[in-house]
């Protein structure tokens, strides 16, 4: 049974960081083999549920919405099998419920969230300025 774990949400002031966890158990976040997608998603009140940045478990390779492009890192633990969300130069529109999901098959799109089967229960995130 996969289940999914999310940490490290809270405050910050604009301009500073967090980092996101997200411990797996029953899936590898990293693997040999053909992989498929994790990945982060947002979602603020009263808005859809987006995606933020995906990675190919199998290659390793990230990926980012053009909003949080250079300044959000991935980066797998295979040790500890969690993947991390490094968000720097924080902003106030970052804040949201970050959530991470996995098991997205690699022929869908990484930011679409009906490729996904599996969701953590999400962290709140919340940038004052």
């Amino acid at each position: 049974q996969v289940q999914l774990q999310e940490s490290g949400g809270g405050s910050a002031q604009a301009g500073g960081s967090l980092r996101l966890s997200c411990s797996a158990s029953g899936y590898r976040v990293r693997r040999d083999y053909r992989g498929n997608y994790m990945a982060w998603f947002r979602q603020a009140p009263g808005k859809e549920r987006e995606g933020v940045a995906g990675f190919n478990t199998g290659t390793g390779t990230s990926y980012f919405t053009s909003a949080v492009k250079g300044r959000f890192t991935l980066s797998a633990d295979n040790a500890k099998n969690i993947l991390y969300l490094e968000m720097d130069d924080l902003k106030p529109e970052d804040s949201a419920i970050y959530y991470c999901a996995a098991d997205g098959r690699l022929g869908g799109n990484w930011w679409d969230r009906r490729n996904y089967n599996y969701w953590g229960q999400g962290t709140q995130v919340t940038v004052s300025s």
